[in-house]
């Protein structure tokens, strides 16, 4: 047998799994409402606006906590994207994902117990989350007045109209 065939034998059995994820070095991993600071900290850092927080935990078992802010453009959304996964990852928390990374309206961070949505405004009035997730408790800022359910979009009071 040539060396070359034995480093090939000794290859073999050498494939492993992924490893776990290793807590940060203070030991203590965020989850919850503790990530939920974090993560809004951040998106206040950017001037994220209109940061509302909706616990969905009564209402599916896929994550906790959304988090959806708004961005007056594409690059701030990637701004506010880059600040929050700097954030966690500075707290120990390693995302699980990122989708629409690049040019995109909206873009998701998850974190697992919390899900970070960042959008345009157009995007966020277009989506309506909020709308969505209605009857899960929210906490909203003071400045997203436009978007709560008494302050109706012209585009929805006309779809509305249409569909009657």
């Amino acid at each position: 047998m040539t060396d070359k065939d034995q480093t090939k034998v000794k290859r073999k059995g050498t494939f492993r799994s992924a490893p776990l994820p290793v807590p940060a070095a203070t030991g203590v991993v965020l989850a919850g409402e503790e990530l939920v600071k974090v993560a809004v900290a951040a998106l206040e850092d950017v001037k994220a606006q209109d940061i509302q927080v909706i616990d969905v935990r009564e209402k599916q078992s896929i994550t906790d906590f959304m988090i959806i802010a708004t961005g007056t453009s594409n690059r701030q959304i990637g701004a506010m994207l880059d600040k929050v996964r700097e954030a966690v990852k500075a707290q120990g928390v390693k995302p699980l994902g990122e989708e629409g990374k690049g040019d995109s309206d909206w873009v998701l961070l998850d974190m697992d117990d919390v899900i970070v949505h960042m959008m345009t405004a157009s995007a966020r009035q277009f989506y309506d989350l909020e709308r969505l997730w209605a009857g899960a408790e929210q906490s909203r800022s003071a400045s997203a007045a436009h978007h709560s359910p008494e302050n109706t979009h012209e585009h929805f009071t006309k779809l509305n109209k249409d569909q009657e």
